[in-house]
């Protein structure tokens, strides 16, 4: 029976060695007490051998200690705390394929070269880690936390509830939140706001931490982002205890639930739920009404539809946010339908099927109206309304759908346009007609204008993409 395997040999073999010199003992010494030969106890010493069972508790007897103070998780000393690091960094794949010799930490080696090594080697780590942040990682990202906000219908009964206590500490009792309240809402945590010209182009708000300052843009030269919901999501990061991402999943996480945030107070729960039972009893639940009742942007009520729908009504829903090229940017549902997938299950940078809504409201006469459709695919049949926006990167259709079941709820629920989906067969969208390919198989050239940022590693950095000097100078400026 040996050792359990959650033990860290290398730590056990340093533990070893501290207690035996604590002892003034050498190995042979060691050795003769235990009955093993000293070779064995040296290859313990170093992390390279698992000692059974019953060597432990011989081990421990001959140095008169407990067992378990072999088995302690943590470095006997500082100098062990050291040797341990480098012993684990030299074990990394990454080191091995460099082919480099191992260092032996040596009592002649000083503490100092250790810890330089030490910290080369957390470096070499981080740049890798760096390297290594593809745009497979964002999709994975992507796919992890969509499962996390379908298992709880994207629903977050813990930041709803940090958002009504913000509202009630500023008195905030009657329904959209306004420039008014936000400013009471800064004051209360403790922040002023200031409004600047000169704004590092990489971001959208920089908090000076020592001066409780949070910077933002002017209004005139914001780039098409609600300046209120800026200011709340920046606030939101704060309330929700958030700290620095720890890799690019965190910052994703951080940034949903900043974003949740902000929707929360800008559209409180209470209200808005107020507003669709009275929707919903009249069969004329509408993303367009919300928007309006609450000024806020459609993608931003359309998302804060999908965190109330099914919580409080039981309508599953699915959200979809597409380029008008057809590639899918944002993606959520809770309703079964079925989403363009990579062999990963991500999502993102798919194309949609052709006869979904969220592309065939782009052939309507006029696209900018209410765009209601039926679209029946191979999981059932879906209702969906699309508003469409445009934006500097083009125009995106922003879509809502449920069931088709659900959709007596809904203003357009009894429209007549009505399409029909096959894929993921081929032959519904993906392979040209025959006639088609007939004509013009092997006499097409087309060049294909490549999207950069789909080749492009994602930006380094603890807030992914934001340039860290210009952040401090313009602090610095602003001190």
């Amino acid at each position: 029976m040996t050792a359990s395997p959650a033990v860290d040999l290398v730590t056990l073999g340093q533990r070893l060695r501290h207690l035996r010199r604590a002892k003034n003992m050498t190995l042979e010494q060691l050795s003769a007490e235990v009955g093993r030969a000293p070779s064995q106890l040296s290859l313990i010493e170093n992390g390279k051998r698992e000692p059974k069972l019953s060597v432990l508790q011989a081990l421990a007897g001959a140095l008169g200690v407990q067992m378990q103070d072999l088995l302690r998780p943590e470095a006997p000393s500082r100098r062990a705390k050291l040797e341990i690091d480098l012993a684990h960094f030299q074990r990394e794949p990454a080191y091995e394929a460099l082919g480099l010799p191992i260092v032996r930490p040596g009592r002649r080696l000083p503490s100092d070269a250790l810890e330089s090594l030490i910290g080369l080697h957390r470096e070499l780590g981080r740049l890798l880690r760096e390297q290594s942040a593809t745009p497979e990682v964002a999709r994975r990202a992507n796919q992890q936390l969509r499962e996390q906000m379908r298992e709880r219908d994207n629903y977050f009964a813990d930041i709803e509830q940090a958002a009504a206590t913000v509202l009630q500490s500023v008195k905030h009792t009657t329904g959209p939140l306004s420039q008014r309240g936000i400013l009471d809402i800064a004051a209360h945590l403790g922040f002023t706001l200031h409004y600047v010209p000169d704004l590092p182009g990489s971001t959208r708000s920089v908090t000076d931490l020592r001066n409780q300052r949070i910077y933002l843009p002017q209004i005139a030269s914001n780039k098409g982002h609600d300046p209120r919901a800026v200011v709340l999501q920046t606030l939101g990061h704060f309330v929700l205890g958030h700290e620095d991402p720890v890799d690019y999943a965190d910052f994703l996480r951080q940034r949903v639930e900043a974003n949740y945030f902000a929707a929360a107070l800008l559209m409180p729960e209470k209200f808005a739920v107020q507003f669709l039972r009275a929707a919903r009893a009249d069969r004329a639940l509408a993303i367009d009404d919300l928007r309006d009742a609450f000024g806020v942007s459609y993608e931003t009520a359309a998302h804060r539809f999908t965190n109330l729908a099914t919580h409080h009504f039981g309508i599953p829903v699915h959200f979809v946010r597409v380029h008008e090229s057809g590639t899918i940017y944002k993606a959520y549902e809770n309703d079964n339908v079925r989403f363009p997938a990579d062999v990963t299950g991500a999502i993102e940078g798919q194309p949609v099927c052709r006869h979904w809504a969220s592309r065939t409201v782009f052939q309507a006469t006029d696209p900018y109206s209410s765009f209601y459709q039926f679209t029946d695919t191979t999981g059932g049949t879906y209702w969906c309304t699309v508003h469409v926006e445009s934006t500097r990167s083009g125009e995106f259709s922003v879509t809502v759908g449920t069931p088709y079941e659900h959709a007596r709820w809904f203003r357009g629920g009894d429209t007549s346009r009505r399409t029909v989906s096959r894929c993921p067969d081929p032959s519904c969208c993906r392979r040209p007609p025959a006639d088609l390919v007939a004509r013009w198989s092997g006499q097409a050239w087309p060049s294909a204008r490549v999207h950069s940022h789909l080749l492009a590693a994602l930006p380094p950095g603890t807030f992914p993409g934001v340039d860290a000097q210009d952040v401090y100078e313009f602090l610095d400026r602003r001190a």
